[in-house]
């Protein structure tokens, strides 16, 4: 059966009321989750993903992808009206977003942002419909030395392609590697770094660190900055719709570009917040009118909207394909389906075709749904923000503490989620990362599973991981990712070293201000 045949059989799955519901109640939810700042996209899905485990797999993924989405969407609005991100991907929209604003076209920015948005989802979208089958063929050729190299390249490309410094992700993704290392080993049975302590024997609970490090510590964050919300106030008219869609057209270079580099640092562990920084910056240095980024351009807004969204959606295809995911969101929803009892993977496109497929088509759907339900509760979701942060502020730790609760009934993850807010907020105030923890803690048991394993075959031999083209070329592009920065430093100081000193000297000579050459 081909793609489209599959995707046809996949909107005969998700295409019932049951499952529009959840789309619309996903929708909704999320963008209350995306609109109020100390929630974000991975623990909105967190907090929901404990009240899926008696559901239908079908039914709970297209509910978490649709919060998702919401949660997207969310973000964009407080972005342009309060000039406060919703999602850390966000921040880039509030550079163009909010002046706007303030010029009287908040409709008109907004529809920009949803509209653009819809593109650029629309698009990872359709990159998963036609690639999702030949990853999924292709992956059916790995065994474990293929499995392991592509967790490594996965935590390469972190190193290589992530924003912040290598040194910082490294030491992220190792905390991540040491507590998925906690609890019982799988394969010897022994038990590791439990400290004696019968709470830790089952180890430690994506979940319930998750909620920890997005929840706790972004709230932490809220109150030391004394966050207030004084927004602008907007309604959108059928008119503004209207104008910003004859204006799309014009923006034509800014959606393809977007697009292409959200699709990218999707599939690419570069994640939605890189992605829509790197659009925007694209967009600054080469547009005809860059000079006037950050005063209210739309392309400003474009930009960094689709790339946002192509790169949430596209993240999906690896983790599905693969097992790897390619977002610390797709990360929780991974982790949602091993509890489910799935098995991400190239198999589970032949084992569980209907839900694949299903929630492939279910992303066509929600990302509609989501857009007309985004731009008719504007004027809803945005009074929420005007409500005293003393109010909301207690309300969201109640809920954090609820869903960790919900995870397992016990009273000692309260404490570990107490322990990862203060971690998520050290985090943030050290500008350490948090995705690459998250991503070593849902794949480092399998990655050590998948090491051993090959070391087992190989009898303990380091050249089984170049054994075959396959291992051997997936091991080279993540040595050669976990090397780029060095590579990168390297190249740019031998440039700057054979800079010539003539030209500086003459540029200082013709009147220009001179440089000093280090």
């Amino acid at each position: 059966m081909g793609n489209f045949e599959s995707l046809w059989h996949g909107f005969s799955v998700a295409l019932t009321t049951y499952h529009v519901l959840l789309m619309i109640t996903g929708v909704l939810l999320g963008i209350l989750v995306g609109v109020l700042p100390g929630l974000g996209a991975p623990n909105g899905v967190t907090l929901l993903l404990p009240l899926t485990f008696g559901m239908n797999p079908v039914a709970a993924i297209i509910l978490l992808t649709s919060m998702y989405w919401g949660a997207l969407f969310g973000g964009s609005t407080t972005s342009i009206l309060f000039n406060i991100p919703g999602e850390p991907s966000s921040v880039a929209t509030t550079f163009d977003g909010y002046p706007m604003a303030r010029q009287g076209k908040a409709a008109h920015a907004l529809t920009l942002a949803f509209l653009s948005a819809a593109f650029g989802a629309l698009v990872g979208v359709i990159l998963i419909t036609l690639l999702s089958t030949w990853a999924a063929n292709f992956a059916l050729r790995f065994g474990s030395p293929e499995y392991f190299a592509v967790y490594f390249l996965a935590f390469a490309s972190f190193v290589g392609l992530g924003g912040a410094a290598p040194l910082k992700t490294l030491v992220s993704m190792g905390l991540g590697l040491a507590f998925a290392a906690v609890g019982m080993d799988t394969i010897s049975g022994s038990l590791r770094l439990t400290f004696g302590l019968d709470t830790l024997v089952s180890g430690i609970s994506f979940l319930v660190a998750v909620i920890g490090l997005f929840g706790i510590g972004e709230l932490l964050i809220s109150m030391e900055e004394g966050l207030r919300f004084d927004g602008i106030k907007a309604r959108i008219s059928p008119r503004a719709v209207f104008e910003a869609i004859r204006s799309m057209p014009r923006h034509w270079v800014a959606l393809l570009r977007g697009s292409s580099i959200g699709c990218w640092m999707g599939i690419t562990p570069g994640g939605p917040t890189a992605a829509s920084f790197m659009s925007y910056g694209l967009a600054r240095r080469f547009s005809k009118r860059g000079k006037n980024f950050g005063n209210g351009e739309p392309e400003g807004i474009i930009s960094p909207e689709t790339a946002d969204h192509a790169a949430g959606t596209s993240a999906m295809l690896p983790m599905l394909a693969l097992g790897v995911p390619g977002s610390a969101t797709s990360a929780v929803m991974l982790g949602g389906l091993m509890i489910w009892g799935l098995n991400p993977g190239p198999t589970l496109f032949t084992d569980r075709p209907d839900f694949v497929w299903g929630l492939i088509a279910s992303m066509y759907i929600a990302n509609i749904v989501a857009v007309v339900l985004v731009l008719s509760t504007v004027p809803i979701f945005a009074s929420i923000l005007r409500v005293p942060f003393a109010i909301i502020g207690p309300m969201i730790v109640v809920v954090c503490f609820i869903g960790a609760y919900t995870v397992s009934a016990s009273q000692p993850d309260l404490l570990l989620v107490v322990l990862f807010g203060i971690m998520g907020y050290a985090f943030k105030k050290l500008d350490y990362p948090i995705a690459p923890m998250v991503l070593a803690m849902v794949l480092g048991d399998k990655a050590e599973d998948a090491f051993r394993q090959s070391m087992i075959m190989s009898k303990g031999s380091l050249a089984i991981f170049w054994s075959n083209g396959l291992a051997a070329t997936l091991t080279a592009l993540g040595l050669l990712l976990l090397c780029w920065p060095a590579i990168a430093a390297t190249w740019r100081r031998a440039r700057n070293g054979k800079r010539p000193m003539g030209a500086v000297e003459n540029r200082g000579s013709n009147g220009g201000e001179r440089q000093e050459v280090a």
